[in-house]
């Protein structure tokens, strides 16, 4: 089994509702672990973003929005002393804000100017590169096709960088509809953390209606995405069950149940914690998948099979189809200490052993 690739406390986690019964169903049972699995690089600089910045300046640290899509994390962050608010105009003025990985918008930037904020950016650097080709394309007059989720931290922060230029489109679906003003200039771009195969059938409609739709000069579904999903898709076949580790409102984690059934599994549950493992889940299964979504620690992870080997799954085997070891490094403002120290991590991101 594979080393935890993260270091954060032993968590507090909610209480069980008593142990997972050993029940036989006539063959071995056992768990196939996908890998890469857990945090990606963007999420890791993120967190130790928070870490650093309470290290630096003490607590209070304001965060705008979860710093990732983790319910966990935050709960962890929050006993440290970081105070999520959803927007800047709840920070006292002068105070530190770390903007979250999801990215922020330039109305939001300026917002925290005008409240004399010290802010620290920790949008991940691809969700930052999608954020400059918006304004490139925009500068460049071309109509911006933006496939994401409406609502979501991600799309609102890209969207925000050329506004008179940018439609959301949702689905392949809304594909179909979507209208633009000169079919001949239009670009597509997309939310980082979406479905690769939901993404492309978007794409294509898109390309029927139009075209000269031009592409984005590299994918932006990120790699740690691409990745968790071709891992599980590996392994959705064989299993009876999947389980993905992750919260409700982490996109990539909610993709990974939708994957898992598309390619195979009989059933798939996302669960933040161990406990939430339902006994009547287990009925008749042989073989269970377990995975997480990139803004999940590697602990949580180790909880589930924990859990399961209460009910016999106690022989794990690890499917990896890719190997990992991108790091960011630090934003600016945390990559030395008060005595101007570089710090250990800065360069990227939470130090590996």
């Amino acid at each position: 089994m594979s080393t935890p690739a993260v270091r954060l406390p032993v968590p507090r986690v909610p209480g069980r509702h008593g142990r997972l019964q050993d029940i036989p169903v006539g063959a071995a049972k056992r768990v196939l672990l996908a890998a890469p699995r857990g945090y990606c690089a963007g999420v890791d600089r993120a967190v130790v973003a928070v870490e650093k910045a309470l290290e630096r300046f003490g607590a209070p640290v304001y965060v705008r929005k979860q710093i990732v899509h983790n319910i966990h994390v935050v709960r962890e962050l929050e006993e440290r002393g970081a105070v999520f608010v959803d927007e800047v105009d709840a920070v006292p003025e002068g105070a530190h804000v770390v903007f979250s990985a999801h990215g922020v918008s330039p109305a939001v930037v300026s917002a925290a100017s005008e409240r004399s904020l010290q802010a620290i950016d920790a949008t991940c650097p691809l969700v930052t590169k999608v954020h400059r080709e918006a304004v490139r394309f925009a500068r460049d007059d071309r109509e911006i096709l933006l496939i994401g989720h409406e609502g979501h931290e991600e799309v609102e922060g890209t969207a925000g960088e050329a506004p008179e230029h940018i439609t959301i489109v949702t689905s392949p679906e809304h594909a179909d509809t979507v209208e633009v003003r000169d079919p001949s200039r239009v670009v597509w771009l997309s939310q980082t953390t979406l479905s690769v195969d939901e993404t492309m059938e978007t794409v294509r409609r898109l390309r029927v209606r139009f075209p000269e739709l031009q592409d984005p000069p590299s994918d932006d579904i990120c790699y740690a995405t691409q990745n968790r999903q071709v891992a599980i898709k590996k392994i959705a076949a064989e299993t009876d069950l999947v389980i993905v580790v992750g919260s409700a409102n982490s996109s990539n984690s909610v993709r990974l149940v939708e994957v898992a059934l598309e390619y195979g599994a009989r059933a798939a549950y996302r669960v933040d914690y161990a406990d939430e493992i339902r006994q009547e889940w287990l009925d008749g299964v042989r073989t269970v998948g377990v995975t997480s979504g990139a803004s999940v620690p590697e602990v949580l992870v180790q909880q589930v099979l924990a859990s399961l080997a209460d009910a016999g799954y106690a022989d794990v085997d690890e499917v990896r189809t890719a190997e990992e070891d991108l790091m960011f490094s630090l934003p600016k403002e945390l990559r030395t200490d008060a005595a101007g120290t570089q710090d250990a991590r800065a360069r990227g991101g939470r130090g590996r052993s």
